[in-house]
This record gives structure tokens, sequence and C-alpha cells, in this order.
């Protein structure tokens, strides 16, 4: 069993696949990727059920949370990513699709680039080590969202739960209001973050430790170096080529920002006497541990652990059965919040319940 569940942390590489399947098998094989996703890893997940076991604290994770190959994986990726972007590129610069074959196609890669790659950037940018960071900034880049790493890091983790942080959605707010309050919010959240940094340590904007410019700039420049790249391979101007590339970045965050939605839908820290909130622990985040879901995203569902000690490795992250649990996995959530009505009704009871049995008791 163990073996398996080691293996299982490769089947993200599954995704990109069925996108490359799908542009050579064609048509509506295009839409494979979207109904593996969304049809299929639900199905799975509730044959499987869930993963509530945890590994041993004083033998097993000593030895899994420094194993090399579970961070070879994301290291793949991160590499992976890049090229496959570039692959999806060149498809749209020189392929000739139908309407719905480009529409499979692009939410293909959206999941590729945002569900997947976005996640392992998220597992990445935690670390201290540079060649980690240097792949989570590398993820990022492709699909516009390098100021992430601040604004998570620095704001996120700090603010969650709390009115303060842009990225906790609030009770009875939709998903797309809660889209434009991350999206918008966290981007100047980020250049605040930043700017505070550099008047600490004096430093002026035009710095090089002022990392909101480059990651500004940063996918600007790969999207012009593509642009110009398959511009002169093809001897004339693509406008297709940066279309295509906003396009997937804004699909690929928006896929973030939908995860982003679901894992602290309505919670919210207690405050205390002094003005400021209680420790974040593993009471603060929606809790999923569904075993197949959970091997596509890298163990991110078991997001309570997560931002409760936001230093362990994916493969080490725990389950509590007194956090918030969610009914289903990342997949059928994601999709149950594109409809307001249909969330609300169904989230609001789990915290409900959650919050009498549970927090306020606690």
């Amino acid at each position: 069993m163990k073996i398996l569940k080691k293996i299982g942390f490769f089947s993200a590489f599954i995704m990109p696949s069925l996108v490359v399947l799908g542009i050579y098998l064609g048509g509506y094989w295009n839409f494979l990727t979207l109904a593996f996703t969304f049809a299929v890893i639900p199905l799975i997940d509730q044959i499987t059920g869930k993963d509530r076991k945890n590994l041993d604290e004083k033998t097993e994770v000593p030895l899994i949370s420094n194993e090399l190959y579970y961070r070879f994986i994301t290291y793949v990726w991160a590499f992976f990513q890049l090229g496959f972007v570039v692959w999806a590129t060149s498809i749209a610069a020189f392929k000739t699709l139908s309407t719905a074959e480009w529409i499979g196609f692009v939410s293909g890669v959206m999941i590729v680039t945002g569900g997947i790659g976005i996640t392992v950037a998220h597992e990445l940018g935690h670390k201290q080590d540079k060649f980690e960071l240097f792949c989570a900034k590398l993820i990022l880049m492709t699909v516009c969202y390098m100021h992430f790493i601040i604004e998570h890091n620095r704001g996120h983790h700090v603010h969650v739960a709390t009115p303060l942080d842009k990225a906790t959605s609030k009770k009875n707010q939709s998903f797309y209001a809660f889209w434009v309050q991350s999206v918008v919010g966290g981007y100047m959240s980020a250049w605040h973050i930043q700017m505070d940094i550099l008047r600490k340590k004096n430093l002026r904007f035009f710095s090089s430790e002022n990392e909101m410019l480059t990651f500004t700039i940063a996918p600007i420049l790969f999207m012009v170096a593509l642009t110009v790249g398959f511009s002169l391979y093809a001897g004339m101007f693509l406008w297709v080529v940066p279309v295509f590339f906003v396009v997937q970045s804004v699909l690929g965050f928006t896929m973030l920002e939908l995860v982003n939605y679901i894992e602290h839908y309505g919670i919210v820290r207690k405050q205390l006497e002094n003005g400021r909130y209680e420790r974040v622990t593993h009471l603060h985040s929606w809790n999923a541990s569904q075993m197949i879901s959970n091997f596509f995203l890298f163990q991110l569902q078991r997001h309570s652990d997560h931002h409760a000690n936001a230093s362990r490795r994916y493969q080490i992250l725990r389950h509590f059965d007194e956090s918030p649990q969610l009914p289903f996995g990342y997949p059928l959530m994601m999709v149950m919040s594109l409809v307001p009505p249909l969330w609300f009704k169904v989230m609001n009871k789990q915290l409900k319940d959650w919050e009498e049995k549970v927090y306020l008791a606690a």
C-alpha cells in the first residue's frame, strides 16, 4: 500500500497526457481532461473513500519528510510545465481547431497549468531552499501569477480567516465576487508587502530586491519571447500567441482562486480581548482527505494541517477529524462553487454544523 501511495503522486502527469491525447485524437476528445477531472476523479473518490491514516511522527515522518523522491516529482513538474506551455502555445499558433476543440483544449491546459501547476508552485514556494523557490517562480511565471509567492506567504498565511485576508472567502460571498477580491486585492496586497519590505531596508523602488518588479515583468518578457519566436518561425506576426498565453494564464489562476474559495469559506478566527486573532490551527481550513484527488493535488486537500504547519511537506500532511470537513474532494466542490445557490445550500449547513459541534464549543 505504501508503494502504491508513493507512486500515486506521479498521477498528476496523467492530466497533460490527456491534453496531448485529446489534441491528436481531435474533436470532442479535447474534453477528455475536463471530463476526467470533474467526473471520473469525483466518482473514483466516492468509490475509494477517504484516507484518514497519518504517518507515525517518530518513525516515519523524519524519513519520508527528507526523502528526495517526493521533492524530485515537484522539480520535474516545474520544468515540465515550462515545456508544456511552449508546446500548448505552438498548438494554438499552428493547429487549426474548431470552436469546440478550442474550448476543450484550453480547458485542459487550464487544469494542467493552474489546477496542478500552481499547486506544485504552492508547495515549493513555502520552502527556504533557493532551487525550490526558483522552481516555484518558474511555474508561476507561466500563468502570470508570480506575486502569489509574496502575498500567499506573507499575507494569506498571516491573516487567514480574518477580514484582513483577501484570499479568505466570506460566508454568503459568491465565488465571482471572491475572484475580484482575491485577484485584484491579492496583487495590491503583494505590492504593499513588497514596499514595506523595501522601506524597512531603506531601499529604493528600482532595487534588485524589489521582487514585485521582477514578478510583473518576467511573465510579459516570457510572452514576448514566445510571440517573437513563433512569429519568426511562421514568417508573420501571430496575434494568437499572446492572446492564448493571457487566456490560459487567467483561466489557470482562476483554478487557484476556486481552490482558495473552497479552502476557507466562511471560517473566521476568534478575536481576542487585545484585538488580535487567535493563533492559526488545524481548525481554520476546510479539510478533504479523499485519497485519489489528493494524489493529483499533492495532498493540498489536507489543507488544515498545511495552515497549522506551513513548513510540512506535502507527503507528511495529516488528517484531523476535528477539522472542518468538506463533503467531497476539490474537483466536485469546485463545480459546486460555480453555482452559488447550490454552494450556499450545502456549505452553509456544513459550516453551521461544524461550528456548533466543534469550533464554538472549543
